[in-house]
């Protein structure tokens, strides 16, 4: 027999726990909700950015929903910083130690106050894997719920037009006045970016886990949809206590492979290797840059969405979203269709009645002739990443670069070289000391990768980096190099003019130096002097692993 209230029995039961219920008495709690399941619902609301800034009215559908199914909702926040608006600066060091923060917060306060189980609500690129780590993490019944996407703004821009238009504008190609209309203009209202950018690639991935209810990836931040979708959410958390099913029956190896499946169809971000790294060592499911590889020879690129592509996840929802797809992936035997899902039926079971896509729609391509016909995100390794770097390579840029090494220390200085003109056709732009130790906190690189668009280069300089990238850039980049550079990795002994080979289809990254030489360098190099030394980014420096492990805090307290 489930014992439906584990948690808060602990809590609210019992002569000695009459404080406790004195607390809670005005906080909305009336005699009869001590009896029953308590469904916490984290909130990741806030006016620092639009990607989150409706959230708190999805909370509140929750809430009714949890209510409504014979739960008592209580709803508590947490904190989310913006990529978008820290990219670029001091700031955007935070950006992924904010996934650690979120993650930790939610296990806090659930823990704390004994919630049997909990819905976290995610709109932004890290407090959505932090929902999922935190999910694993805990172990008990849980739903996550996707804010949902934002609407194109005028003449279909978004956020990535304006980092565009920033370099166009160095170039000469865009003036004041128009650099100003389209920063006025590229985001109309609340929801994540709108191209199959790091959110977007994290809600499918989130939900092709089996963790969000169907549907929840494709749905408008500002629709009866996603309002009706956190409403059910909060219903199917009572559900799973129920039930008694935990994210440990949902999490399984095959689940992880089905989000990697997704991500590759959808030419998602580069950025759901390293969150799904971190959500796996989270329910402890062994998963290694090889298991992206392994996968990546067998699925193919399937879906035209920005950045590389054409298409908004707006335009993919007016066609279904991404249900039709995943159907499509497990008729041809590609994901795992017996994997549990919060639901408490089986994917395949969830895809059973999905329509097919409209006959005339361009977004999704069948599997007959694919963008591209293996993953485009490219495990690479090689002298330059003996330990992995990882590639978005969608075809459009070509599969193999070769060129000549500008090396810079840190993202300004190489931002500063871009917009100065003086990077130029065939340079591999060398942008270290970016890791998650040495940044700290491992930025995106979508100022720089934006500008070398804008000045049209992205055919002709490659860019490679143990930073990251956003998942709104393209062109020929390669990341996550790992030993990164504070470590002493060869990223950190690489000089002016040296010659570098990526080559995506044999999956290596090369400098064209000796074993005697780069033992020389090494002799030579001492580490820089940390960016901090005391606060977060100093204990997030201290503890964090690598990026090939997932970035995660907790790695050596195994």
């Amino acid at each position: 027999m489930v014992d439906e209230r584990k948690y808060s029995s602990r809590v609210v039961d019992g002569i000695e726990q009459a404080p406790s219920r004195a607390m809670l008495y005005p906080t909305g709690f009336k005699k009869e909700d001590f009896s029953k399941p308590q469904i916490g619902v984290a909130s990741l609301w806030s006016m620092v950015t639009p990607c989150n800034m409706h959230i708190n009215h999805l909370a509140d559908e929750a809430i009714k929903g949890a209510d409504s199914a014979g739960g008592k909702g209580v709803l508590f926040n947490t904190i989310t910083v913006s990529d978008g608006i820290s990219m670029g600066t001091p700031g955007m060091r935070f950006s992924l130690v904010s996934r650690e923060v979120i993650a930790d917060s939610i296990e806090t306060v659930v823990c704390a106050q004994g919630f049997d189980g909990f819905v976290a609500i995610g709109g932004c690129d890290k407090n959505m894997p932090a929902c999922g780590i935190a999910i694993a993490r805990m172990n008990r019944p849980s739903v996550f719920v996707y804010g949902g996407t934002i609407l194109p703004g005028e003449q279909r821009r978004d956020i990535v037009s304006v980092f565009e238009a920033v370099g166009s504008h160095a170039a000469g190609k865009v003036s004041d006045i128009e650099l100003q209309e389209v920063e006025a203009t590229a985001i109309p209202g609340p929801g994540s970016c709108g191209g199959m950018y790091t959110a977007n690639t994290m809600a499918s991935s989130m939900e092709a886990l089996g963790l969000s209810l169907p549907n929840s990836s494709a749905q408008n931040a500002v629709s009866e949809a996603k309002l009706q979708d956190s409403y059910n959410a909060g219903a199917a958390v009572r559900n799973l206590i129920k039930m008694g099913i935990k994210p440990s029956d949902i999490l399984s190896r095959e689940a992880f492979e089905n989000a990697i499946t997704l991500t590759i169809a959808l030419e998602g971000s580069t950025n759901a290797v390293l969150h799904l790294l971190a959500i796996a060592h989270a329910a402890e499911i062994p998963l290694t840059l090889d298991d992206f590889s392994r996968i990546g020879k067998r699925v193919p690129v399937l879906a035209d969405m920005r950045p590389a592509g054409h298409y908004a996840m707006s335009e993919l929802i007016e066609i279904g979203g991404i249900q039709p797809l995943m159907k499509t992936l497990l008729a041809e035997g590609l994901i795992h269709g017996d994997c549990l899902t919060v639901t408490g039926k089986t994917l395949a079971e969830n895809l059973m009645n999905v329509p097919d896509y409209p006959a005339t729609q361009k977004i999704i391509r069948p599997l007959s002739n694919p963008i591209k016909k293996d993953s485009h995100l490219v495990i690479l390794r090689g002298n330059l990443a003996p330990e992995g770097a990882v590639a978005k390579i969608t075809g459009h840029e070509g599969l193999t670069f070769t060129g000549t090494a500008r090396c810079f220390h840190g993202e300004e200085a190489a931002m500063a070289a871009i917009m100065g003109g003086t990077v130029d056709k065939g340079d591999v732009v060398i942008v270290r000391y970016e890791g998650p130790k040495g940044g700290p906190g491992m930025r995106e690189m979508l100022s720089p990768t934006s500008a070398i668009n804008g000045r049209g280069l992205s055919e002709h300089v490659a860019l490679l980096t143990d930073g990251r990238f956003s998942g709104g850039s393209h062109g020929f980049v390669i990341g996550h190099v790992t030993p990164e550079a504070h470590l002493g990795g060869p990223i950190a002994l690489v000089h002016d003019g040296d010659t570098i080979t990526v080559d995506a289809e044999q999956c290596t990254v090369t400098l064209a130096v000796s074993d005697e030489e780069m033992a020389q360098r090494r002799a030579q190099w001492t580490p820089p002097e940390p960016y901090a030394t005391r606060g977060t980014l100093a204990k997030y420096a201290q503890q964090v692993s690598s990026a090939s492990e997932g970035a995660v805090t907790d790695k050596y307290l195994d």
